[in-house]
This record gives structure tokens, C-alpha cells and sequence, in this order.
């Protein structure tokens, strides 16, 4: 017997498109990461002049080291929440269908 539970398999689909979209974001936004904001190590100067230019290079290194693994986390992160949505989407849809189809209203010419 039925809990009288009911979903609402608009709101999955939109989810899901929402989730797509911002997975795009991610991927825009690690590009940037990846290849735009790359700093040549003589852009902070040299030993002879500004003896801390190889660390800042380096701390400039890991920061953009950290913020492309940090954003390829959450694509990650991203994809995944998206695909299991998908699949509990696709779930309720077949059961659905069942459910039509069980009670008679969901094959062509049922009622003829």
C-alpha cells in the first residue's frame, strides 16, 4: 500500500539542470585557474634586486596549485551529486511508469 509520498519529477529534472550548469561554471573556472593566471617567475622581480622574488613566485605557485585542486574537488563533488540525481530521477520515473501501467492507465489502448 501506497505512503501517499509523492515526487515532484520537474523539481529532480531541474536540479539536475542546475547542477549541469554550474558543472560548466566549475570547468570555466578551472580553466582560468589552470591558464590564466599563471605569473612568470621574472614578473616578481630577481634574486639580485628583490631577494624574497622566488618566494613569492613559490607561494604564488602553491596558492594556484591549491585553488585548481581545491575547484577540481568540487567539479568532482559536482558531477557526482548530479549523476546520482539523474539515476534517483530515472528511478521514480520507471516506477511511475509502473505504477501506470500496474493500475491500467499507462498503456495505449487500455480501456478500448
Amino acid at each position: 500500500m501506497s505512503s501517499g509520498m509523492r515526487v515532484d519529477l520537474s523539481a529532480l529534472d531541474e536540479v539536475i539542470r542546475r547542477l549541469w550548469s554550474l558543472l560548466d561554471d566549475m570547468d570555466k573556472a578551472g580553466e582560468t585557474s589552470k591558464y590564466n593566471t599563471e605569473i612568470s617567475v621574472s614578473a616578481f622581480g630577481n634574486g639580485a634586486t628583490f631577494k624574497e622574488a622566488g618566494d613569492l613566485f613559490s607561494a604564488h605557485q602553491t596558492a594556484k596549485s591549491d585553488l585548481e585542486g581545491a575547484i577540481e574537488k568540487l567539479h568532482n563533488l559536482i558531477d557526482q551529486f548530479g549523476k546520482s540525481t539523474s539515476k534517483v530521477k530515472d528511478k521514480y520515473t520507471e516506477q511511475e511508469y509502473a505504477n501506470k501501467n500496474q493500475m491500467g492507465g499507462g498503456g495505449e489502448g487500455s480501456f478500448k
